[in-house]
């Protein structure tokens, strides 16, 4: 018995050590180095104060998960919630920034405005400074529009989102739905979560979801079957929150294909459903 002992301490020691180890994951690493990035910025601290609070409690409660070595999928989530929040202060703090700029640009053309009413021989040279000053609210208002459109892309990374000429589109494929039917797969159904806490987030944004299919089939079933399609989509929207005035439907068919149906990858890749997002005025770009 004596000469076992070392070994049934070593192998209690081992176990010990293992229930106190807190749970780790890389999507929890990376937010706990984004925030750690996000807090440094001084631009944070003076236009998302309140942003940086919630990221970090939210933060706090992953890092609370993993100490209590709760499972990966939970600590994971905490850790998606965290992260999100990171990237809705960096929007903010870089949308502020630019007004903040703008505000400044509108008192240096008050004070343009006033060298021209008292002094009339320089009104041309005023005229350029004022053309100018125009000129930089433009650019700083396209800047914020861009900022918008990069922080929106960036919560929708997940979704593999692209800017298009008609927005912001999300294409989901063939395989979030069964087989044939209108029905989201789980698959499908966490990728219309991941939408609707975007669009939680951009309560100015609106969505049109259009449904395609290949050409198998009939015209009128695959008109049918495509409508369905953005429908499903659509009501799941609808069960995570997001109002139904907010949402658009519209069914293809086999219309407007992004390949030929001459093989069956191409297919697969033609019945889709894409979800255009609109821009911050609701407006969605006709096809």
């Amino acid at each position: 018995m004596n000469k076992f002992t070392p070994a049934l301490l070593a192998m209690t020691t081992l176990l010990w050590a293992c229930s106190t180890t807190p749970t780790q994951t890389s999507l929890l690493d990376q937010t706990r180095s984004e925030y750690s990035l996000a807090k440094n910025n001084p631009s944070i601290a003076k236009y998302a104060p309140l942003e940086l609070k919630q990221a970090g409690e939210a933060l706090d409660q992953a890092n609370a998960a993993a100490s209590k070595k709760e499972s990966i999928e939970v600590v994971d989530g905490l850790a998606y919630v965290a992260k999100q929040k990171i990237a809705l202060m960096q929007s903010t703090a870089t949308q502020k920034s630019a007004e903040a700029d703008m505000a400044n640009s509108s008192k240096q053309r008050d004070q343009v405005r006033l060298e021209q009413r008292t002094n009339e021989a320089n009104q041309a040279t005023a005229s350029a400074v004022q053309a100018k000053a125009d000129l930089q609210d433009a650019q700083r208002e396209t800047q914020v529009a861009k900022a918008d459109a990069s922080s929106l892309l960036q919560q929708l990374s997940d979704l593999k989102a692209k800017n298009t000429e008609r927005g912001i589109v999300i294409t989901l494929g063939d395989v979030l739905f069964a087989s044939n039917q209108s029905q989201l797969t789980a698959a499908g159904v966490a990728t219309a979560q991941k939408l609707a806490d975007v669009l939680q987030k951009n309560p100015q944004r609106k969505v049109l979801i259009e449904g395609f299919t290949d050409n198998t089939g009939t015209v009128a079933h695959n008109q049918m079957l495509s409508t369905r399609r953005a429908t499903a989509v659509s009501a799941a929207l609808q069960q995570l929150g997001i109002a139904s005035e907010r949402i658009a439907v519209q069914g293809y068919g086999e219309s407007f294909p992004v390949a030929s149906n001459a093989t069956s990858q191409n297919r697969q890749l033609n019945r889709r459903v894409e979800i255009v997002l609109s821009d911050d005025n609701g407006k969605i770009n006709p096809r």
